[in-house]
């Protein structure tokens, strides 16, 4: 079947009763093995704030959850007066894409603009092709001729999405609650954190880096709020564990680590007593301690048994202990941290997760070697750091896209997108 046969396919496939996401994966495919390609991606237009947002990738080694391109007005323009196809080198990218997204340009080497009615709904990019040959015009001729429906289906999606902000004033008074919430819980944690020295704060920053995870993991505003309340109480259960235990220099016995451990299953009976806003929060606190692997506690789960809330929290709660000093050692390094963090994934740590934290840990990094824009505090875009005050970000960017690197590739040798 050649190339304009298995585009024809698509009508098929945008024509089915699917949501975005199923529908967008199934034209991908399609799309991917008419073009001989690799890998490739499909994103929609988000006006406020202007990105372009993943629905679908397929083929790539490590991908985000949703893969976000901040755009520029000069990115808009350009995306909206292209018609047809696009080669993508290095140069060219800089004309449709912005370096500051949590994926990066040169992964993809053709842009396809999706637009109904000439209005720019989204992208279809494509990495490389097999053999690594480049995409022949004929195909980006073909590819053009499809564009339409496929922005034509994500048109209709969006429209759907409009629907939702009839229950704009729902959102409002649930955004006052969340600040009740936070004040209170904020007097949990300190609470929780106050039964010993050791643990002084840490539950206030596991909050704040689940919450910073989200954030790069492009969730939604509830869902930062229900990470950083979950990383608030995720330890709640520690009020019924002998305070000695925590300043205990030695391993502890196989009795006193049960009842260490037990603070899972007891946070989750005291928290299964409260109507939170946010429905994730005792699966957090229960399962916090879990790993990819089924090696954790208390119900040995595996990576695909929990939800992405409890995978957060997972390494937020990793990485600020790793931070922490102990009875039995001292805190380590933010570098060492941020290594040892990196090679926990996939085994013990979800790996879109970790490269969410590493992708805040180079946010901050960059920041503090790139001189402030003095009209950005002025405009509200100031960004609050990942990191506690306490906590020096002594790691280069370089370093972090190394571990990012390195990570990429033990994770993925020898994987390929192929439909053979």
């Amino acid at each position: 079947m050649d190339a304009s046969q298995i585009l024809a396919d698509l009508g098929l496939v945008l024509a089915g009763e699917r949501d975005l996401h199923h529908t967008a994966m199934a034209a991908l495919e399609i799309v991917l093995l008419a073009a001989h390609a690799k890998s490739g991606a499909l994103f929609r237009f988000q006006e406020r704030p202007p990105m372009l947002a993943s629905v679908a990738a397929l083929g790539f080694p490590l991908f985000p959850q949703t893969a976000v391109f901040p755009l520029l007005p000069k990115h808009i323009h350009a995306l909206s007066q292209v018609n047809i196809p696009q080669k993508l080198c290095r140069e060219r990218c800089d004309i449709f894409l912005s370096s500051t997204g949590n994926i990066s340009t040169v992964w993809f080497k053709c842009l396809v603009p999706l637009k109904v009615r000439g209005k720019l709904i989204g992208a279809l990019m494509l990495g490389e092709r097999e053999g690594g040959s480049e995409y022949p015009p004929e195909l980006l001729r073909q590819m053009g001729e499809v564009a339409p429906f496929i922005a034509l289906a994500i048109h209709n999606h969006q429209l759907m999405m409009t629907l939702q902000e009839r229950t704009a004033e729902n959102l409002r008074l649930v955004a006052s609650a969340h600040g009740f919430w936070d004040n209170a819980l904020e007097a949990f944690a300190a609470t929780i954190d106050a039964k010993d020295v050791y643990m002084h704060g840490h539950s206030l920053r596991v909050g704040r880096y689940a919450a910073g995870i989200a954030e790069a993991l492009s969730m939604g505003l509830n869902e930062i709020n229900e990470l950083r309340a979950a990383g608030y109480l995720h330890d709640i259960g520690k009020v019924n564990v002998d305070k000695r235990l925590f300043s205990k220099a030695t391993a502890l016995e196989p009795t006193e680590f049960r009842e260490m451990s037990d603070h899972t299953v007891v946070g989750h009976q005291i928290v299964s007593t409260v109507q939170f806003p946010w429905p994730n929060i005792p699966e957090v606190v229960r399962s916090h301690h879990e790993r990819a692997d089924g090696s954790g506690y208390p119900d040995h789960l595996g990576n695909d048994e929990v939800s992405m809330p409890v995978k957060i929290v997972a390494v937020a709660d990793t990485f600020d202990a790793m931070l922490s000093e102990r009875p039995y050692r001292k805190r380590l390094s933010l570098g060492e941290v941020a290594a040892q963090i990196s090679w926990l994934a996939p085994a013990k740590l979800d790996a879109d997760v970790v490269q969410a934290l590493l992708i805040q840990l180079r946010r901050d990094a960059v920041g503090l070697i790139t001189p402030p824009r003095p009209w950005a505090a002025a405009e509200g875009k100031s960004r609050k750091p990942f990191l506690d005050p306490e906590i020096a970000c002594n790691i280069a960017p370089t370093d972090i896209d190394l571990l990012a690197s390195e990570m990429n590739r033990r994770l993925n040798r020898g994987r390929t997108f192929s439909h053979t």
